[in-house]
């Protein structure tokens, strides 16, 4: 009953007859009398579609973007490792079932071709990623690769069952079988290719292009990054549902949707100039899409490059390096903003209010809940003496003042006004289980009990669905809404005479804190390995995303 439950909360659909498909052999090859292969892993891809320079000399290779991409490393990801183990082992009696929903979309490819032969699908079995070799591991080490995202069809998009994996990819026709490239398995892009070059492809790959808009849609990103969460109880019983990752909704309950601005449009940009999608025969096309799925996570990116040999990391060192600075770039230059405003002393009071600016299509920060930004605020007197600091990241890769970081049992609320070091507005989601107390197990949650992550322009706090909703005191902080968020700082400045130099940064993790912490109790290598590689890393676990300053030079 419990891996049930799992199974019909995923909803993946294969459409295909359950039976054995062959976990050894080569991509596409058909055995007879067993079901057939519906993949082929990311390198029988790369030979025609890297080598794509434009005419600036910018290196736009899909197979080499999107090998130093999180998708490409789903299956790596320490934190997910680990985070599945601690599941199973707070869950024990869920423990497949937890695999098998976990797989959905860090192992498509595996989890995918599992459910075509009755079977569920396996985290564990497949690691570590260094050692095996036998093609259910291939499939999946190579993560959110192409053959799983070019084969979703346009099925369901956009609608309920189409959440938390519920992705469609057709089983039939199978790979390996003899037959023309009219009948071959379709793989969609955006793109309509003549019949000549389809031979091509079909006679490489035994895929036959076939033309879809639905690729270009936020919709098809939706069906994994729309994830609802089952919270079990002691005995493995359902016992709630949380909202665990939402930002195909917030992005539809924002401007950005109005405005025909997809996921795609931000997370792959397209290259200006026209741009061959193929190095052999390609011809140019308007809108080449860059595959490195720019996104948010560069501690994690540069976790797998210090950690390459460990994780068994197949992009090269300078890919990963690269694929760093683009994400930094996106931080720094695409995702909030930040103002002073009003600053004055009035007294031995230096008042001041802090304006912060959500740039994304989705809440800030948005998807896993590890996730958290937050204002570090600094106050300096003439003689450069700070007078006042809220916020400050830790070496530990706390944040100074949190209330959650230094007490499991504690979050900070959201603030409309601060006057003490030890408030700190963190714009985060703080999950907690049946009897109220703040947890990091997704399926311990039962609901969320502070959420004031910043919200996207255009979004109405008043008409948006329970599972988007603000939660807590930012729900009723007028001053909180799509245009942003202000906070009021009143700072005592004793004698002390201008001027004050006012400086604020707006932070951000991937991996808060308390969210590695909690894996120390987990006597597991997964857990065990993590929080190692955190504790190594925490000095660089944090980015600013926007900063601001202000001088006020006299009293008033």
């Amino acid at each position: 009953m419990n891996r049930l439950w799992l199974l019909l909360a995923s909803g993946f659909v294969v459409v295909a007859t359950a039976a054995a498909i062959p976990a050894s052999g080569e991509p596409g090859a058909a055995v007879e009398g067993q079901p057939p292969h519906l993949f082929q892993t990311a390198e029988d891809c790369l030979a025609c579609h890297n080598g794509l320079r434009t005419p600036a000399g910018e290196d736009v290779s899909i197979g080499t973007s999107w090998r130093a991409s999180m998708m490409a490393n789903s299956a790596r990801d320490p934190y997910w490792q680990a985070a599945v183990r601690r599941e199973t082992i707070d869950h024990p009696a869920a423990a497949a079932a937890i695999q098998d929903e976990c797989s959905v979309c860090h192992m498509p490819m595996a989890r995918t071709e599992a459910h075509a032969r009755g079977r569920e699908g396996r985290v564990f079995a497949h690691l570590p990623v260094a050692g095996g070799r036998a093609r259910d591991d291939r499939l999946a080490h190579d993560g959110v690769s192409c053959t799983i995202c070019h084969q979703i069809t346009g099925e369901k998009l956009g609608t309920p069952a189409s959440f938390t994996g519920g992705f469609v990819v057709d089983a039939a026709p199978p790979l390996g079988k003899p037959r023309g490239a009219a009948g071959a398995r379709p793989i969609f892009g955006p793109f309509e290719v003549e019949s000549g070059l389809t031979a091509v492809m079909h006679s490489a790959t035994d895929f036959r292009p076939a033309e879809s808009a639905h690729v270009r849609q936020s919709e098809l990103c939706a069906t994994c990054h729309t994830l609802f969460t089952k919270a079990l109880g002691a005995n493995g019983e359902v016992i709630g549902e949380l909202p665990e990752q939402m930002p195909y909704l917030e992005w539809r309950h924002s401007a950005f949707r109005i405005e025909a601005r997809s996921c795609q449009s931000c997370h792959m940009r397209t290259v200006a100039e026209d741009m061959p999608v193929s190095s052999v025969l390609g011809q140019p096309r308007q809108g080449l899409a860059r595959h490195g799925f720019i996104g948010g996570n560069a501690f994690m990116l540069r976790m797998l490059n210090r950690y390459r040999s460990e994780l068994g990391v197949d992009a090269l060192a300078e890919e990963l390096d690269q694929a760093v600075r683009q994400t930094v770039s996106n931080l720094e230059d695409a995702t909030a903003e930040v103002a002073v405003d009003g600053a004055a002393i009035r007294g031995d009071v230096l008042g001041f209010d802090v304006v912060v600016r959500n740039l994304t299509g989705h809440k800030l920060p948005t998807g896993y809940p590890s996730r958290r930004a937050w204002l570090h605020v600094t106050v300096r007197d003439a003689a450069d003496v700070p007078l006042f600091e809220s916020g400050a990241l830790e070496p530990t890769g706390s944040i100074a003042g949190n209330a959650n970081d230094s007490d499991p049992t504690q979050f900070e609320p959201h603030f409309e006004r601060i006057d003490r070091p030890d408030q700190v507005q963190i714009y985060e989601s703080i999950m907690v289980d049946p009897a109220g107390a703040p947890t990091t197990g997704l399926l311990a949650a039962v609901r969320y009990a502070k959420d004031n992550r910043l919200v996207p322009r255009g979004f109405q706090k008043g008409t948006a669905a329970r599972e988007i909703a603000v939660v807590g005191n930012a729900s009723s902080d007028a001053d909180f809404n799509g245009d942003g968020d202000r906070v009021r700082f009143d700072v005592g400045v004793g004698g002390r005479q201008g001027p004050m130099r006012i400086e604020v940064e707006l932070r951000f993790q991937a991996i808060g804190f308390r969210w590695a912490q909690n894996l120390k109790k987990y006597d597991a290598p997964e857990p065990r390995r993590f929080v190692g590689y955190y504790d190594a890393m925490a000095g660089v676990s944090s980015e600013v995303l926007a900063r601001a300053s202000a001088a006020v030079r006299a009293r008033e």
